[in-house]
């Protein structure tokens, strides 16, 4: 953690929502003209598209069928690990992009599926911001987690994070539904074993629950929309949470526990600007005079 460079950490799996999270706070940072620099999980995987699959095969063929992006042999996680630390001493580190799609192929004058150069981020920002699938990842070989300042989940139940992968691979990626499904399989001791434990390291979780049955992901024919779930939203530390405000301003919300309140699913971009501005606005305060 880091008075001068603040760090904060967005961590979900693929398909949970980060990039729907993200789009949240950079209209909090243009708004509070705040300067942040993104750094993106993507960007610390140890192989690019052509690679992974032919270093799965491999696994495959020693009888490992659960190699994954989820788990640590397949991320250069000390980098991410350095990045972090080096940011927080300096307010500078190195990153790069993974190309998703053609249209970025396009932009950035090479193929989807592969990464552009290392390079630095720009300078004098004021805040980093990470989203991806280890930003508060703790192994017997590195900690993410202890460098960001604040640490945000995005969990929502495991079938709807389902139903959201299959839709979401099968429309943009032209994925079939037996692969989303090979995906989900190959993943899943990664996803216990370095994508659940995050979430006890994170300051606040938002997490989506369905009103509508989801009790099938694999046959449903559409996403429950944010009418037809409700978040709830855990604090790791509740002191400071102006819990009788949120509940005034959000309407038909309610304290599930000491440190929760339960939301419905269209309030959730309202509550994330309640509820993190002033968080963010306090950390570059600080910075701003730290500097």
């Amino acid at each position: 953690m880091s008075a001068k460079h603040p760090i904060i950490s967005v961590t979900g799996s693929s398909g949970a929502g980060t990039t729907s999270v993200r789009r949240t706070f950079e209209h909090i940072f243009r708004r509070e003209e705040i300067a942040a620099a993104f750094v993106e999980g993507d960007a610390f995987h140890r192989y690019d598209r052509e690679e992974m699959r032919y270093v799965m095969t491999e696994e495959e063929k020693r009888g490992n069928m659960h190699f994954s992006h989820f788990g640590p042999s397949a991320n250069l996680l000390d980098e991410l690990e350095a990045a972090f630390r080096t940011y927080a001493e300096t307010g500078q580190a190195k990153t790069r992009h993974y190309i998703h799609d053609d249209a970025e192929a396009e932009h950035y004058s090479s193929k989807a599926g592969r990464f552009t150069d290392w390079g630095p981020l720009p300078e004098k920002s004021e805040v980093l911001f990470y989203e991806g699938l280890h930003g508060a990842i703790v192994t017997d070989k590195v900690n993410v987690a202890r460098y960001a300042d604040l640490k945000i989940g995005v969990v929502p139940v495991i079938n709807l994070e389902w139903v959201q992968k299959i839709h979401r691979d099968k429309a943009a990626r032209g994925y079939s539904q037996e692969a989303v499904t090979d995906t989900i399989l190959r993943r899943m001791p990664d996803y216990v074993n370095y994508i659940c434990p995050q979430f006890t390291e994170t300051d606040i979780n938002f997490q989506r629950v369905p009103t509508v049955d989801t009790s099938n992901p694999f046959a449903a024919r559409w996403i429950p929309t944010s009418d037809e779930s409700m978040v709830i939203i855990r604090f790791k530390n509740p002191r400071g949470i102006d819990f009788s405000y949120l509940l005034s301003m959000l309407s038909d919300s309610f304290m599930s526990r000491a440190n929760s309140i339960v939301i419905g699913g269209g309030k959730l971009d309202l509550a994330m600007q309640l509820i993190l501005t002033p968080i963010i606005l306090q950390l570059v305060e600080r910075a701003r005079r730290a500097l």
